[in-house]
């Protein structure tokens, strides 16, 4: 007969999940679009941690759709093949042989790796890109950078379907264009245009830094509409941050009920967000 003293971890650990009851009955059944940022995917290890938080999310009720992203696997694939890209205002343009290679890459390795570490942690994951069953149908967003597309048309009842069959969907950020082209998109931006279509309850943009910070360097837990727009004009948001500020806007003028900017590196922060008093990162509701 084996006798167990009571640890201070376990309890801990009991408390925990006692005290995320609340948040698992308030996202049953909740539909939480998570953008995967090419920086935040890490290492395998870090990989392994994310895929099993996505299936723990589906196992407790949430219905989770992961968009990805892939800028630094785009960049030592064009490297390694050669290609030279051109830029527009900073911006790369994006010609028919990039094109190629970024579908390879994003809709093959990157779309599969994260495909397999879910179903590895017991998850169904099924890898998808904006081209399937005209999830994204895109318009050229500029013409200047080629092949680049902004979403004008979602068509996600292929995703409601595979929610009611409890399949987790991985989706590449890529578009069809109406005459048959295969449109790059950003990723932030494709993860916003899937969380309006489908009016989800979180849009999570997993990133490299802790949140929106304020002008002393502190992040900022919750703001609204109004304050992003009030902090892009006086500066105090800039660089890399005001496309994912204009992109929460737009999920939330969408019907996305909140947007929440986090950083994707730090352990079960995708859990922490969901589950926990304090979340992880900077939530942005409307006004």
């Amino acid at each position: 007969m084996k006798t167990r003293d009571m640890n201070r971890d376990w309890i801990a650990t009991a408390a925990t999940l006692n005290a995320a009851l609340p948040y698992l009955q308030r996202y049953d059944d909740a539909i939480v679009v998570i953008k995967l940022g090419g920086h935040a995917m890490g290492s395998d290890e870090g990989m392994e941690s994310f895929a099993r938080d996505v299936v723990l999310l589906r196992q407790v009720g949430v219905n989770p759709v992961v968009v990805h992203g892939g800028g630094p696997m785009i960049n030592a694939m064009l490297d390694k093949l050669g290609i030279q890209s051109d830029f527009v205002n900073g911006k790369r343009v994006t010609d028919a042989a990039t094109v190629e290679v970024v579908e390879m890459v994003l809709s093959g390795v990157v779309n599969k790796r994260i495909v397999q570490a879910i179903n590895r942690q017991g998850g169904k994951a099924v890898g998808l890109s904006g081209k399937d069953a005209n999830l994204m149908v895109c318009d050229q967003t500029d013409p200047d950078l080629g092949f680049v597309g902004t979403p004008s048309e979602m068509n996600p009842d292929l995703l409601r379907n595979l929610f009611a069959h409890d399949i987790i969907p991985v989706i590449a950020p890529l578009g069809a264009g109406r005459n048959g082209e295969t449109f790059n998109i950003n990723g932030d931006t494709a993860a916003g245009a899937i969380a309006g279509a489908l009016k989800a309850d979180r849009l999570l943009l997993l990133t490299d830094v802790s949140g929106v910070k304020n002008g002393a360097g502190e992040v900022l837990t919750e703001l609204k509409a109004a304050q992003i727009r009030e902090m892009v004009a006086d500066g105090t948001i800039a660089g890399g941050m005001i496309p994912k500020t204009e992109t929460a806007l737009d999920a939330l003028e969408k019907g996305v009920r909140a947007v929440v900017i986090l950083d994707g590196r730090a352990p079960n922060a995708v859990l922490l967000e969901l589950y926990t008093e304090h979340g992880a990162g900077s939530l942005i509701r409307r006004d």
